[in-house]
Order: C-alpha cells, then structure tokens, then sequence
C-alpha cells in the first residue's frame, strides 16, 4: 500500500541499495520505480563503499534521490547522505568523518549495535565519535534482534543526538519500510536543522530478506 506523506512533511528513505552493492541486485530504475509507487519524496541511496549505483539513480529522477553512501571502516559502518565524492572502505571512523565533513555531508552511523553485522559497532568506539556525527540510525528494519534498535535509540538519547531509520532494503520489495518524515529541506545544511524534529514510521523485515542480499552475493560471485 503506498505511503501517504503528509503535504508539509517529506516522507525520506534514508538507508537502501542498487545493484552498486555486493549484495544487491535492485536496478537504480528498479529503486526508483517502488519508491515512487511507495509514495517517497526523498530516497538516500547508500550502497556499499559506491557512489555508482546513487549516481545512476539521481541521473534518472534528480528530484528524488539523494547521493548517499555506506561506508566501512576499521571500526564499523557509517551513513552518510549528500555525498560528493565516493569514500574507500578501511578508513578509520576519524578519518572517514574528516573527508565526509569536508564534503559537507551528512553523517549517520549504520545499525550500530547490531553484531549480527560485520559492521556493528563496539560502545567504547562510537563514544569517539559522538562529537562529529550529525545523528545514529536509531532503527534499522533488518536488525533481527529488536533490542539492537532499542540501544541504538537509547544510545542516540543519551547523548541528545537526533536519530535516523532506514529499511536497509537489498531489494525494491523492502524500499519505505522505516521512513523519516521531515519539514522540507534542501541540502545537508537544511537536512541537519529539521532532523531533531523528525516523526518516523517504522517496520521490521521479515527474517528471510537476508536470503534476498545472501543470493545476490553469491550470484555477483558466480559471474
């Protein structure tokens, strides 16, 4: 069923993936076609260590996509939106954030408390970071485990940071799960001022949908 945004709030996708990441087969098109069928404003498309697969969506609908990333680190996944240029994965957080902010961009931090996950996040880490983060991804729609989302929020509170949600979708089935209705914003700047204010409408994944990102992987390997 689609979703229905509010005239004055933005309904935004802020966590999903093409074809660009390892583990997805999802078309930019594909992407395109479900989230606007969804009834999304914004979608943030954050592959893998890749800017291909954003750069490809925004070329066919630059109204609705945003150019984001998701990068690994040598401590955890970090988030970013309204990237210019694509980061390596195997930075260190301080130096993945350092050319993010020089970037201008917005910097969230993926699933963090999920060690389901190679890129979950230790404590003792993200306590590092906490002052040059603009938000934490406060609910994730694939953590299994409803207690990762749970810390991540109480976490985010604790040190008064605003939170992000996201679907995580692998696959064009999954894009708007967990939105962030937003004012109406543009660029990172705006998007860093209506966050705190953020509503979300969240759901969780279905267990098997990482069977969706494990047969891409496979497939992707067996080319």
């Amino acid at each position: 069923m689609p979703f229905v945004s509010n005239s004055k709030k933005f309904a935004v996708e802020f966590h999903c993936h093409t074809n660009a990441s390892k583990d997805s087969l999802t078309t930019p098109g594909d992407l395109i076609r479900a989230a606007r069928k969804k009834g999304l404003d914004r979608v943030v498309v954050t592959d893998h260590n890749s800017i291909l697969g954003a750069k490809a969506a925004q070329k066919l609908d630059p109204e609705l996509i945003i150019v984001g990333e998701e990068i690994m680190t040598t401590r955890g996944e970090i988030l970013a939106a309204f990237v210019q240029e694509e980061i390596p994965a195997g930075l260190t957080p301080q130096e993945t954030i350092r050319i993010l902010k020089e970037q201008g961009a917005f910097i969230s931090v993926s699933h963090p408390y999920d060690t389901h996950r190679k890129g979950g996040w230790k404590e003792s880490d993200l306590l590092e970071i906490v002052p040059y983060v603009d938000a934490i991804e406060i609910f994730n729609s694939r953590c299994m485990d409803l207690r990762f989302n749970q810390r991540a929020k109480a976490f985010a509170e604790k040190h008064n940071l605003p939170g992000t949600v996201g679907s995580d979708a692998h696959g064009a089935f999954e894009v708007g799960r967990s939105v962030n209705l937003l004012d109406p914003f543009q660029g990172p700047d705006e998007m860093r001022k209506v966050i705190r204010q953020a509503k979300y409408q969240t759901k969780l994944s279905p267990w098997w949908v990482h069977f969706v990102s494990r047969y891409a992987s496979i497939k992707k390997k067996m080319r």
